[in-house]
């Protein structure tokens, strides 16, 4: 057993797990805030049951993101603690910046907006949504400023220190805005988030064509579907344009994992053809079972018809990343990508011509759909992630000076065992699929349950109006005691 291979294994499979959650939060942040702002404007009990019921949706979600979050935090220190003493001071300010700036104001206002219904006025809880769904995306910015510093290092300098006679490198940040807006920071960010939007407005889209389908909660699955199916179509397009943006970048910034991509071998002086499928052949470097336009991939890179886009075979053997993964999980997301164009843009058609609801079949599509989202989302990871290999800090230049990376296999710990990490790796997997399997049940019972019908909801503001807050702990089934209300006597 290789105590690396089993490392990366297991991180993969933490960040895959964890990866679920974030872009899903917010992405319904956003579907969340357009919502509560439509109840805002209009008053219309639909919408605010419709908000009511997203925000119970987004609480699920937001809970098992940051339980199944932390774990990654510990992996650093137990299994990577070369690479976390090379980028401590790189990542140390971004993750606190993260800390300070995001989940703080995340899961702060996160309470307003889970208890503050009835409790606040409308003002202050449209506020709070809008505060949880910024700080869902500001997390995001500082883990991918990170992650981006990660591919295309900028705004530090290599320090040695020496340790009880042994000597070992540190990155440490000379310039922090460098650092913040490194070359593929901002394409990588506005790729990301940009996806989680696509995640979160198909999946209102499919709980709202399934309760299309079953002829339930009608009212309010028409009032979301006016705001989920135009924002499908919107950011499918958008991820398309950032997608292209950023690989644009590559051939400056990291042309090896631009040419796995594409599993372009060798390198010639005719124009580059793009394959939209098929099968690499490492050993005999080339493509089976392929189908390649001519020239396409020298257009999307360099906007030219003619120019020729570098080969592997401009990459020492040594620095090559792996190929067949990389080169099937990006056709796979741009497959995916496509897809989601297609069937956002027969949706809304067919929707704004009144004729979606008559179309079961597009709404049983729409249904499934979150789960495309899910898998492009996946699938653009680990395009990024092993395309990078074997760099876990990418090589890089600063002011004309080449400056060092960290390899992956530098990056271990030096103390952990293969059987350790094997061993932690079967009790996570029993962990995670437990914490898996209540994801899918809470959610499945709040989707099954759904949101409250208008008369509910009137009747329940009606009690209010009646009782203030007494009769609204009283349907909670809160004690009234403590000073501030008095309970009734129990007979």
């Amino acid at each position: 057993m290789d105590v690396e291979l089993l490392s990366r294994l297991q991180f993969a499979g933490t960040i895959m797990f964890h990866y679920l959650f974030p872009p899903l939060s917010i992405g319904l942040g956003l579907q969340l805030f357009l919502c509560e702002l439509m109840y805002f404007r209009t008053r219309d009990l639909a919408w605010e049951s419709a908000a009511r019921f997203w925000t119970r949706v987004f609480a699920v979600n937001f809970g098992l993101g940051v339980a199944s979050g932390i774990v990654m935090e510990f992996e650093f220190g137990t299994n990577w603690a070369a690479y976390s003493r090379f980028v401590g001071d790189v990542f140390g300010s971004a993750l606190a910046a993260e800390g300070i700036f995001a989940f703080f104001l995340e899961s702060g206002f996160l309470a307003v907006l889970v208890f503050g219904w009835d409790r606040v006025g409308p003002k202050l809880h449209l506020f709070s949504t809008l505060m949880v769904f910024l700080g869902s995306m500001f997390s995001a910015v500082w883990i991918v400023v990170a992650n981006s510093w990660q591919q295309t290092p900028a705004g530090y300098h290599i320090v040695w220190h020496d340790v009880q006679g042994e000597s070992w490198p540190r990155a440490e940040v000379t310039d922090f805005w460098a650092m913040v807006f490194n070359p593929s920071s901002v394409d990588r960010l506005s790729h990301t988030l940009i996806g989680a939007l696509v995640l979160g407005a198909f999946f209102v889209s499919s709980v709202c064509a399934y309760y299309l389908l079953r002829g339930r909660h009608l009212e309010v699955a028409r009032r979301c579907l006016r705001i989920s199916l135009p924002t499908t179509l919107l950011f499918s397009l958008l991820a398309a344009v950032t997608g292209h943006d950023s690989a644009q970048k590559l051939v400056e910034t990291q042309p090896a994992k631009l040419a796995a991509m594409e599993a372009h071998f060798e390198s010639s002086d005719e124009p580059t053809g793009l394959y939209l499928f098929g099968w690499p052949d490492v050993e005999r470097e080339r493509v089976v079972g392929g189908v390649r336009l001519p020239r396409l991939l020298s257009f999307l890179v360099y906007n030219d018809l003619s120019r020729p886009v570098p080969g592997l075979d401009q990459i020492p053997q040594e620095d090559r990343p792996p190929v067949w993964l990389p080169f099937q999980a990006f056709h796979l997301m741009v497959g995916i990508g496509t897809m989601l164009i297609i069937v956002a843009g027969l949706a809304n058609w067919f929707w704004f011509r009144g004729r979606l609801e008559s179309r079961r079949w597009l709404l049983w599509i729409l249904v499934v759909m979150p789960l495309a989202a899910m898998v492009a989302n996946h699938a653009g990871w680990i395009t990024a992630e092993v395309g990078r290999q074997p760099w876990i800090v990418y090589p890089s230049v600063q002011d004309g000076v080449p400056m060092m990376g960290l390899r992956t296999s530098e990056g271990l710990s030096e103390s952990v065992t293969a059987e350790q990490v094997l061993s932690s790796i079967v009790l996570f997997s029993i962990i995670y699929s437990m914490l898996f399997a209540v994801w899918i049940f809470v959610l499945n019972h709040k989707i099954q349950h759904g949101p409250e019908s208008v008369a509910e909801l009137a009747a329940h503001k009606e009690r209010l109006g009646r009782g203030g807050m007494t009769q609204l702990l009283r349907d909670q089934g809160r004690p009234l005691g403590g000073g501030l209300l008095d309970e009734e006597p129990r007979s």
